[in-house]
């Protein structure tokens, strides 16, 4: 089969092409293509140069930064990040509470948050998930009580993700344990610097400091910071997790990964089982790549087709077998992920465990492959 893209789409993926590879720093880019952790400073740096050329979060509404693009140019756009190394814009702040501000929040909470949340001049953590409300979300227990026109929120949050550099935390809060669980669930907009607002790290099996808990006591939150109406946070966390799951299959940063790795690894790939695998590798991901193209296609009124559910689902499963076989490559040598860069052994061979471990996470996140199956069950294949 042979894709060509119109003579306008190719000029618009050239254009996001000659600006991802000119306008963003090589250093930022390198250490996304070599598998390192960016820092804060460069994760907001990154956003901010395509903030400022309109190209942090184009799915918004275009009164707040977004653009009237086509869902394939979209497409493209998140392609062409992935390809050339540029960060993916925050996704807490593009993907997640922005959109539910801007679809939700009040004039004055959009005219508040919006620009600074696209901007990364406010780092947005998320509160979701607890330690006995994962998968099952709706049975989260972290209270919020009316005190005057205050909240006063008590509770604990776990697996924030860089929750030590948030400012601000979107936090799904239990507002009336009377009522079937999914009902009696609001959203707050909490200052992460408001006292009784404590994060405690997570020290993860790769060695890196990445998700924390988030513990609240007695913290009081305005009323005004509540998303939308009493009790109508469930409906926000499922447009919200429903935005977070666009995208979650990075086709092009798994591409990346792989043509990576059949360089570096050059010496193994005369192996021909290796060999086999990398091709097999390669044409799952080309069908991946088919699919995320036809869901593109099939998707209207920014509500994705069903078969989003099979990119999440093959998306991270490819993710993980690419990172399984850097580390199989790499051998003994992965043992050496702490050491420095003095070390003998090459770098992406000790990134290839802290790669590995860190991406079991994600056939987990974005909504469980398991629930992914049980939606494609239903939805595509009628059981």
């Amino acid at each position: 089969m042979q894709l060509e893209l119109s003579p306008s789409d190719a000029e618009f993926r050239d254009r996001m092409r000659e600006f991802f590879t000119s306008k963003v720093p090589q250093e930022i880019r390198d250490t996304v293509l070599e598998g390192r952790h960016l820092s804060r400073d460069q994760i907001v740096e990154s956003q901010r140069i395509l903030n400022a050329e309109g190209l942090a979060v184009p799915h918004w509404p275009t009164e707040w930064g977004g653009q009237d693009w086509t869902e394939l140019q979209r497409h493209l756009w998140h392609e062409e990040m992935q390809r050339a190394g540029v960060p993916i814009p925050l996704a807490f702040n593009a993907s997640m509470i922005g959109p539910v501000i801007a679809q939700f929040g009040s004039e004055e909470q959009k005219q508040r948050f919006l620009p600074d949340t696209a901007n990364l001049d406010i780092w947005w953590s998320q509160g979701f998930s607890e330690p006995d409300a994962g998968s099952d979300l709706a049975s989260l227990r972290t209270s919020a009580v009316r005190d005057g026109d205050d909240w006063v929120v008590n509770g604990q949050k776990t697996w924030t993700t860089l929750g030590q550099y948030g400012d601000w935390i979107f936090t799904l809060v239990r507002t009336d344990p009377e009522v079937k669980k999914q009902q009696g669930i609001s959203m707050l907009l909490i200052d992460m610097t408001t006292p009784g607002v404590e994060v405690r790290p997570i020290e993860l099996i790769d060695g890196g400091h990445e998700v924390n808990e988030v513990w609240f006591t007695d913290v009081r939150v305005p009323g005004d910071n509540m998303v939308g109406e009493l009790n109508s946070g469930w409906t926000q966390a499922k447009f919200l997790l429903g935005n977070e799951r666009v995208g979650v299959a990075p086709v092009g940063a798994t591409k990346r990964a792989l043509a990576t790795l059949k360089q570096t690894a050059a010496d193994q790939m005369q192996d021909p089982l290796v060999r086999a695998r990398v091709a097999e590798l390669e044409n799952e991901l080309l069908a991946l790549e088919l699919t995320a193209l036809r869901v593109v296609a099939n998707s209207s009124d920014g509500a994705p087709h069903p078969a989003s559910s099979v990119l999440k689902l093959k998306g991270t499963e490819l993710q993980q077998a690419v990172s399984e076989l850097a580390l199989e490559l790499a051998g003994p040598a992965s043992l050496a992920s702490r050491a420095g860069d003095d070390s003998p052994q090459e770098g992406w061979a000790r990134r290839s465990a802290p790669t590995y471990l860190n991406l079991r996470k994600a056939s987990i996140y974005g909504g469980s492959n398991e629930i992914q199956r049980q939606i494609i069950s239903r939805t595509i294949l009628g059981l």
